[in-house]
């Protein structure tokens, strides 16, 4: 094959995060929504919403592993197109279908405004992905929230069964934070090591809720809160080390002014 078309290792694990990511929108249509427009509803939604989960779980991995081995090895000429590709059916896709679902199924919720939630989810990682492909920022950090991060707080919102005007103002502020200016640091060392480590906590107790296990619905509610304060408080951190920073330059160029 020309060179051009030849799959990379690092391009291989990221078609394995495009596979989770429709695998995850096959487990909340024949599990949640099917059952749903039925009637036939067998318990199954609790394992099937824990599946889809889990695969875009999966995918957070997949996205994060393909990155770390084009860093160490190499990545074919369409490394950066199947990425963006793969991200936007994981990361952009699941989540909103996830969203749509939920308007659908849910008691309170409203399906048409839910859908309208599910359409600012999906233009918002569609725009989030465009930016980052054109836009060139600092290196160690992404501007505005990273559609992985996105994605898993806009189904821990879900998750959490809040009310449901307050589950779609914080899934639409969520989408406000994909396309935003705001910073957030670059998975890598310990920090990749720290992400990969909630990943496989949150895929415990999704698996504990799945299978009704003792406190399984207030660990997967205490998990799914910390989702959602991490999204908050990692950029006030980056935030903080960038004016720490900008004081220690000031100082800098004031102690070089002086004789």
């Amino acid at each position: 094959m020309p060179l051009s078309l030849r799959l990379s290792i690092a391009d291989t694990l990221t078609l394995g995060n495009a596979t989770c990511g429709f695998m995850a929108v096959y487990f909340t249509t024949t599990g949640i929504l099917i059952p749903h427009l039925s009637g036939d509803d067998l318990g199954m939604a609790r394992n099937s919403a824990a599946t889809a989960v889990i695969l875009m779980l999966c995918a957070a991995v997949f996205d994060l592993f393909d990155g770390l081995v084009a860093r160490k090895l190499r990545s074919s000429p369409m490394g950066a197109e199947l990425d963006n590709l793969s991200d936007l059916i994981s990361f952009g896709l699941a989540p909103a279908y996830f969203v749509l679902v939920y308007g659908m199924v849910a008691r309170d919720a409203h399906e048409r405004v839910a859908a309208v939630g599910a359409i600012v989810v999906l233009l918002a990682v569609v725009l989030r992905l465009a930016r980052f492909s054109c836009v060139t920022v600092k290196d160690g950090t992404f501007q505005g929230m990273p559609s992985p991060f996105g994605a898993l707080t806009v189904v821990s919102i879900v998750l959490l069964e809040l009310p449901f005007v307050a589950t779609l103002l914080a899934i639409l502020g969520t989408a406000w934070l994909m396309v935003s200016r705001v910073e957030y640091p670059k998975p890598r060392g310990r920090l990749a090591v720290a992400m990969l480590s909630w990943i496989v906590l949150s895929m415990g107790l999704l698996t504990a809720w799945a299978f009704d296990a003792p406190s399984g619905q207030l660990l997967l509610q205490t998990g799914c809160a910390l989702q959602l304060v991490m999204g908050a408080v990692i950029p006030l951190f980056a935030t903080a080390r960038r004016v720490n920073n900008f004081r220690g330059n000031r100082r800098e160029a004031r102690a070089a002014q002086l004789p």
